[in-house]
């Protein structure tokens, strides 16, 4: 059984992933569309692509079985409730919305319909997350732990945002953090079977005075550049979320990093290494988690992506992933994200073509992204404490 897909955004990530949906054996078709019409069709020609579809709409009215929606973070929730209420499966880049609303309205429509959601988040299967989740029971009782999502604007987010934002970039730069949380939360609640219960958030607001940030240019109203979230976590314990844009740190090396702490055992990690600890050993397992390059920095392909950004397209797997759950034709493709890309396109087609849920599914999607959401309206109160809404397990 194979579906056909529509790609709603052709922007620099879309590519990535339309290069592995089209080699992955249970998709079918693949049409694009974007605001830009030229940077679809460049798309289409690039991989040979069945076609393109002049707006969202027409897509949503097509006879495609689903939709990848890679468009700008704050446009993902509406565009998911209509791509459901047309019919279609959807696979979402983070985050899956931007406010509690949007989410409630995706969880509604996925629970009427049944059809697959899938948000996107890498951090669920960065190598450090995989390796803590294999390891769990080992850590006795988590009673504390950390997620950090540390990506400087100076390293490529600049120029990322000027492509994707037009002239106006400067006010869609200014996106706040804690409304970007799922690649931090998403990569601590990914090991833990827990979910976060209330919260209380400081941010920094930025002083480089360059027009980013710029409560008066801001379409957010948000002049902060790095926030830190204390989340309280139910059954007990506790998960500190920092998510920074200016700070002097090598984020092109590792953007996204975790520490877990058990009554047994703790695992750490830093920008170049990765250690599992009892009360009596220390050991290394940083090879084991390092993600091997899947593609040169200097591909054509990337000739629109930031040169600092480049890491995030062409790290491979690592040593403790499995791959031989992936497709034959995936060997030798493209990766991203300390190997994530692979693992993100075979679960979505998996439950697509055998009516399953992903691991990622609409009710993890929003304990990874309400967090945030709350945590950012903390933030905005001085970081008063706030209850964190939940819309439960998934079902079985």
């Amino acid at each position: 059984m194979t579906f056909s897909l529509g790609i709603v955004g052709a922007g620099q990530f879309a590519g990535s992933f339309s290069k592995l949906f089209s080699l992955h054996p249970g998709v079918g078709d693949i049409h694009v569309t974007d605001l830009l019409p030229e940077r679809a069709q460049a798309l289409v020609d690039a991989q040979g692509l069945a076609g393109t579809f002049p707006d969202v709409e027409a897509v949503l009215a097509s006879d495609v079985d689903a939709v990848a929606i890679f468009t700008q973070r704050w446009t993902h929730g509406p565009l998911v409730a209509a791509a459901l209420d047309a019919g279609k499966h959807v696979y979402s880049a983070v985050p899956m919305a931007v406010t509690a609303e949007e989410i409630a309205a995706i969880m509604e429509r996925v629970a009427r319909t049944g059809l697959t959601y899938m948000m996107g988040e890498t951090s669920y299967y960065n190598p450090a997350t995989v390796y803590v989740r294999q390891r769990l029971a080992e850590l006795g009782q988590v009673f504390y732990a950390e997620g950090d999502y540390v990506h400087d604007m100076d390293l490529g987010f600049y120029d990322a945002y000027r492509f994707s934002g037009g002239d106006d970039w400067r006010a869609t730069a200014s996106y706040p953090p804690m409304l970007y949380p799922t690649h931090a939360v998403g990569g601590v609640l990914g090991a833990l079977p827990t979910h976060a219960t209330s919260v209380s958030c400081i941010g920094t607001p930025d002083r480089r005075g360059d027009g980013v940030f710029d409560r008066s240019v801001s379409m957010f109203d948000n002049d902060v550049s790095n926030a830190t979230a204390l989340f309280e976590l139910a059954g007990g314990g506790s998960m500190r979320t920092n998510e920074f844009r200016r700070v002097g740190y090598p984020s092109h090396l590792k953007e996204s990093r975790f520490r877990f702490f058990g009554t047994e055992a703790s695992f750490e990690q830093t920008v170049n290494a990765s250690i599992w600890q009892d009360k009596s050993d220390v050991t290394d397992v940083t090879e084991l988690l390092e993600a091997r390059p899947s593609l040169a920095e200097d591909d054509p392909s990337l000739a629109d992506v930031s040169p600092a950004l480049r890491a995030a397209f062409v790290s491979g797997s690592a040593p403790v992933h499995d791959r031989s759950r992936l497709p034959a034709s995936f060997e030798g493709a493209p990766n991203g994200h300390e190997g994530s890309h692979h693992f993100l396109v075979d679960d979505f087609v998996r439950a697509v073509t055998t009516r399953t849920l992903p691991p990622v599914n609409a009710w993890v999607a929003a304990r990874f992204t309400l967090p945030g959401i709350v945590a950012h309206e903390s933030m905005r109160r001085g970081g008063e404490r706030l209850a964190i809404p939940d819309h439960g397990d998934a079902p079985v």
